[in-house]
């Protein structure tokens, strides 16, 4: 019986390691896609000032 405990511990262990892994990843990939979108907008932003004084 302890041993059955043991490996449902050491399972729902690694499903929150796992859980936490996942949620890691995709707040990592979110705060990158903003981080590019944000460059990305302030060049527009920059060439289309260049392009209206010529």
């Amino acid at each position: 019986m302890i041993g059955l405990s043991v490996a449902v511990g050491r399972f729902i262990e690694a499903l929150f390691w796992a859980i936490l892994r996942v949620a890691g990843t995709v707040a990592v990939a979110a705060v990158a896609a903003a981080l590019v979108l944000t460059v990305i907008f302030i060049l527009i932003r920059r060439w289309r000032r260049k392009r209206r004084r010529v």
